[in-house]
């Protein structure tokens, strides 16, 4: 199955994904911290869906993805939305050639996706690099808890009329570590029959000690941890934790 029959589908069934909650907690943060730019690199930007509404409220974007397929599929959802996006198909542990930035982001847990500790150092390295010093960086990932206790062992389904879903969970091979199994079955209308598309996804998350540990040593400030889209201390069943970070 490639990423761009992928990127179709997962926009599908995704669309009640809280977009515009991450919109929000970005300018509020913005404003909080006094961000003047309107800069900002969009990292993992997937098929585009936050990169353009973070367009639409003002903001200069530039979004990274790995994948050629998925900027392809955001390119033509920019053009489609009237918007201006520049993409760029590169590694977000490994960025170069790129400005500096006001604001850089990456949501939606895409941190998570990243195989070993060392990429995951090197991509806080890799946003230092591109962060302007007066610049701001926040990031989500998934808790110990949802890793653990939500996702391993579990099995969920989407049940459209013309498009089913069935992603099953299980525990990753490293520690606090998932493997989701994806089964995406689609109509053809022409024939009445589904066609089925399989995908496997890995992600992996650490402790807020040690995502804390990584960005101190790499030279950022720790502001401040939420979590679950709100201003709330943690407490043992967040989900998604969120991170802000200034330079030294």
């Amino acid at each position: 199955m490639s990423y761009e029959q992928f990127a179709y589908l997962y926009d599908r069934l995704m669309n009640d994904v809280p977009y515009e909650k991450w919109i929000q907690l970005i300018k509020k943060a913005a404003d909080d911290y006094k961000v003047n730019g309107a800069n900002l690199l969009d990292l993992a930007c997937g098929t585009g869906e936050l990169s353009i509404r973070l367009a639409q409220t003002g903001y200069n974007v530039t979004g990274v993805d790995l994948s050629e397929d998925m900027l392809s599929v955001a390119q033509a959802k920019t053009m489609e939305a009237g918007e201006s996006v520049f993409y760029i198909e590169q590694d977000m542990s490994q960025l170069e050639g790129l400005p500096v930035f006001d604001l850089i982001c990456i949501c939606c847990d895409s941190i998570n996706y990243l195989r070993t500790e060392e990429e995951v150092i090197n991509t806080f390295k890799s946003v230092y690099a591109h962060l302007d010093e007066k610049g701001l960086f926040i990031f989500d990932v998934h808790s110990l808890y949802k890793m653990n206790q939500l996702f391993i062992n579990q099995t969920y389904t989407v049940n459209d009329e013309d498009l089913s879903l069935i992603w099953q969970c299980y525990e990753g091979e490293y520690p606090n570590s998932v493997q989701h199994d994806l089964s995406f079955f689609e109509l053809d209308e022409a024939s009445g029959l589904y066609r089925r598309y399989d995908e496997l996804h890995f992600q992996r998350t650490y402790s807020v000690d040690q995502y804390s540990k990584w960005l101190e040593q790499t030279g950022f400030t720790l502001l401040k941890v939420t979590a679950d889209f709100s201003q709330d201390t943690l407490d043992e069943k967040a989900e998604r934790i969120f991170f802000y970070c200034k330079k030294k």
